[in-house]
């Protein structure tokens, strides 16, 4: 990485300039980095080039310093994603914190319903996942730790916008919802009422909203400053989902992660 800085910064009396030339540099890496979606292994040089925009001769050249650096690895003459990467966000506070807290309780949750755990966060309009436990059977478009789905149509996402800033509500709700099954909440009046009755009940509950055939209850996860971290959800199929079990089961469990979370940050 100290190859890709020095390629951009002249002069320590040009500060306009280099940081410019840096700002340049950093927004091509993101380029190199974000061609790669969840379910692309490895990726060619071309397909690379072809996804960012960029010229093959840049991607090659900033290519090669990133492999040097380890957030790049070869996978035969193609590239993947390297486990610098995943070290580096194992150093994230919030998320390790968060995580390591909620794990033990996951599990916890995944015994008392042998259904599929989740853990997310708040990334802009979006729910990030940081966590989950897999349950019995297999989903048929399963989650992934990292992944990314709306905030209006999710438990997850319904539970930090309920618990969340007025101001992310309205933001959300002045953008057009997007509608991922057939009954997924698309109208900003709907997704209020369920906003409300989360607020009511302290959980949020969607129906086949992301996938059709499965329902989801969620919680929200609170700080030591009494700010909502996260989520914890359970994920069923329909046929035999039991909502209030979940519900009551998540909110034990809810308490008992903002219980640790509050003994790890006063730690």
């Amino acid at each position: 990485m100290s190859g890709i800085i020095e390629g951009t910064a002249e002069s320590a009396d040009a500060d306009a300039k280099s940081d410019a030339g840096a700002k340049s540099v950093l927004g091509k890496v993101q380029l190199i980095l974000e061609s790669f979606g969840h379910d692309d292994e490895h990726l060619s040089l071309t397909e690379i080039t072809r996804r960012s925009g960029m010229a093959k001769a840049s991607v090659h050249r900033l290519a090669q310093e990133l492999l040097r650096w380890g957030v790049l690895e070869r996978h035969g003459s193609d590239y993947r994603l390297g486990m610098r990467l995943f070290e580096i966000g194992q150093r994230v506070p919030r998320q390790r914190i968060l995580r390591d807290a909620a794990r033990p309780y996951m599990e916890d949750l995944h015994q008392s319903t042998s259904e599929t755990i989740h853990l997310a966060v708040l990334d802009g309009r979006e729910v990030l996942y940081l966590e989950k436990v897999p349950g019995h059977g297999q989903v048929s478009k399963p989650s992934r730790v990292a992944g990314r789905l709306p905030l209006h149509c999710t438990a997850t996402g319904k539970v930090l916008l309920a618990f969340g800033p007025h101001s992310l509500v309205d933001e959300v709700v002045a953008a057009p919802l997007e509608r991922i099954t057939p009954r997924t909440v698309a109208t900003p009046g709907l997704l209020l009422k369920e906003l409300a009755r989360a607020r009511d009940t302290g959980h949020a509950v969607e129906y086949e909203q992301t996938r059709v055939g499965y329902l989801s209850v969620a919680v929200p996860l609170v700080g030591a400053t009494g700010t909502t971290m996260g989520a914890l959800s359970v994920t069923a199929p329909v046929f035999r989902a039991d909502v209030r079990k979940y519900a009551g089961l998540l909110e034990l469990a809810g308490r008992r992660v903002s219980k640790t979370i509050t003994a790890m940050s006063s730690g």
